[in-house]
Order: C-alpha cells, then sequence, then structure tokens
C-alpha cells in the first residue's frame, strides 16, 4: 500500500511538473504564481505571494523564487503567535537549502510534510543508498539535469525542533476511498486542464522549447527556464485537485497539518514554521486567517534557481605588438695607416 501510494504521489507530482502550459502570453499584464485566496480584500490577494518567477524587461526568466510569509495572532487565544508558511520545490540550489536551514533553526517547531508512517525519521542526507523507486530516479536525474540537489539531501531533518505533520499512507488510502477518489479521475483531470491551457496560449509551444534546450550549448540554463514556465500556473493545475469540497492530496493533508499546528499551539509553543509544498499554501493560506484568526504579513522571497545569464568574461587586455630588435650597426673597417716596406740589407 505505502508503495502504491508514494508510485501515484509521484506519477501526479511528476505529470505536473512536467505539464504543458503556455507560460505567458501577450495579454498577461504580471506572471501567473500561487496566489491566496481571497478573504475581504482583493487587490492584494492578486498579487504572487507564495511562488513566483521573476523575469527581465525581455520577459525571459531570471530566477524561481519561493516565499516565507509570516501570519501574527493579534488578539484572541492566539495573541502574539507567529506562524511562517514556508513554501518548498523539492529540487532547487543548494544556497536555497542551506538559507532555509538556518531559518529552520529559529523557531520552537517546524512541521513538515511526508506521507509516511508515524515516527519516521529521514537520516541526514537524506540516507546513503540511492532511490530506485520510478519518482526518486527522476529526481535524482532532475537534479543532475539541471545542475540542482535534492531537498532531502539538503535539508537536515535529524533537528529537535522537527515535527512531522502530514498524513500515514493508511490515512491517505482511506480518505481517497471515503471521497470516491482515484489517481486514474485525477489524472484525466489534470490532462483535460493541460489542453485547455495549451488551448488558449496556442501561440507557443512549451515541447519545442524544452526539446531544443536539450541541444543548447548551455543546457542547464535554458531546461531551467522552459521548466519555470511551468510553475507559473501551479494555481490553475492544482485548482483540478480541488472542487467544492477539496481533495485528499490538498485539503485532507493540510487539515491533518493544522491539526499539528494547533497541538503544538495548545502546548504553548510561540513561533512556528510550516515547510509544504508550494501548491498547499494557497489553502493553508485560507485557514489561518478564517479558522485562526491570523494576520498575513507581506511575503519574504528566496530564489529556488538561479536563471540569470553568467556575466560575460572580460577581454584579455591586448599586449602591445614588440618592436623588432634593431640591428646592431655594422662596424666600420678601422683606417690603419699602411706598413712601411722593410728596408732590405745591402
Amino acid at each position: 500500500m505505502k508503495r502504491r501510494i508514494a508510485l501515484a504521489i509521484g506519477a501526479v507530482s511528476a505529470a505536473y511538473f512536467f505539464a504543458s502550459s503556455g507560460g505567458y502570453s501577450a495579454e498577461e499584464t504580471k506572471p501567473a504564481a500561487v496566489t491566496a485566496k481571497p478573504v475581504g480584500k482583493s487587490a492584494v490577494e492578486a498579487e504572487p505571494i507564495f511562488l513566483r518567477v521573476v523575469r527581465d524587461e525581455q520577459r525571459v526568466p531570471q530566477s524561481l523564487e519561493t516565499s516565507v510569509v509570516r501570519y501574527v495572532g493579534k488578539e484572541g487565544k492566539y495573541a502574539g503567535v507567529t506562524v511562517d508558511l514556508i513554501g518548498a520545490v523539492h529540487i532547487g540550489e543548494k544556497s536555497y537549502y542551506e538559507a532555509l536551514n538556518k531559518r529552520f533553526e529559529t523557531y520552537d517547531v517546524l512541521l513538515y510534510e511526508l506521507v509516511a508512517e508515524k515516527g519516521t525519521k529521514i537520516p541526514k542526507g537524506g540516507g546513503k543508498r540511492r532511490s530506485y523507486h520510478p519518482l526518486g530516479l527522476m529526481q535524482e536525474g532532475m537534479t543532475e539535469v539541471l545542475g540542482l540537489v535534492h531537498q532531502l539531501r539538503h535539508v537536515d531533518y535529524t533537528k529537535k525542533n522537527f515535527v512531522h505533520a502530514d498524513m500515514t499512507p493508511d490515512e491517505f488510502d482511506k480518505r481517497m476511498d471515503e471521497r470516491g477518489e482515484s489517481w486514474m479521475s485525477m489524472m484525466f483531470k489534470m490532462m483535460g486542464q493541460n489542453m485547455a491551457m495549451q488551448a488558449r496560449t496556442a501561440d507557443e509551444n512549451p515541447e519545442m522549447e524544452m526539446l531544443m534546450a536539450f541541444f543548447d550549448s548551455n543546457k542547464e540554463l535554458k531546461l531551467k527556464r522552459a521548466l519555470a514556465k511551468q510553475f507559473e500556473n501551479m494555481d490553475k493545475m492544482m485548482d483540478v485537485f480541488e472542487g467544492e469540497d477539496g481533495s485528499t492530496i490538498i485539503t485532507e493533508r493540510n487539515k491533518a497539518a493544522l491539526k499539528v499546528l494547533e497541538a503544538q499551539l495548545k502546548a504553548g509553543k510561540k513561533n512556528l514554521g510550516i515547510f509544504y509544498g508550494a501548491g498547499h499554501l494557497p489553502d493553508m493560506d485560507e485557514r489561518l486567517r478564517k479558522e485562526f484568526g491570523l494576520e498575513r504579513k507581506p511575503p519574504e522571497w528566496l530564489t529556488a534557481w538561479e536563471m540569470r545569464d553568467a556575466p560575460a568574461k572580460p577581454a584579455a587586455a591586448k599586449k602591445p605588438a614588440e618592436k623588432p630588435a634593431e640591428k646592431p650597426a655594422a662596424k666600420k673597417p678601422e683606417n690603419k695607416p699602411a706598413r712601411k716596406p722593410a728596408k732590405v740589407a745591402k
């Protein structure tokens, strides 16, 4: 059962990760990204607050960024509490995970996602054995092709303040059965959404862009830029899993995480972080504001993928042409006085 659930989650994750979407079109004024669901106000919520792609003036992706968004309790039983939602991407720059590790040390408790049995411990470095699970192999291959590193190998889950906040495989499977959900139906929904998005952006060809990137002299950079565009539509892709009553993969897992959050708050913890995939955070944002009464602060952005062109190397200074060595002037023959002929004795 555990293997089936892990493989299914991996298949959906892989399908989303490689989903063919149109990305930016000429009609858009801002890049699509993972946004929050409106609660009361609307102007601020329209801005991306969990994941974004930063572009230059020519609309070329320069970085993929995730955010840390703080929620503060102003009154009531949660007054003085701070909760940070920390968006995650599962492969990124080594410097990205190093920055996250330093931040994680500042929390009383850091809640993290992982569909696994209770008490599961992730060893430091993700374990020495290489994964032969299809998803693991795909992610390992992605890190090598993109010049990135894997989250499980570089986030230190052995810290004492780390607390597992997710469903077990049995709980996950049971909730899917109760909801009448199946991985096949979710895959078909995603395919339908993907086709609809392609129809809206028929002037773009993401498949060809990906293919051409493999033959580019700077393959890592071009592939990162092509894949980053897929992330811009994460909110639309995740909507496929939801519906009126939500879904197991997002809604039920978020409920499980926030139950752990509530228990930690009752235990007297005041400064907490929740480290979850960026696609989970719009729903968590709504719950933290509605159910916990917390106030959201502006996001702080961290660079997960660096996609700027490498600075051009300065041209080597030309050495001044060396003048040919002058030949020494030929010596003039000395005008020695002619010798007088010797006298002959008589």
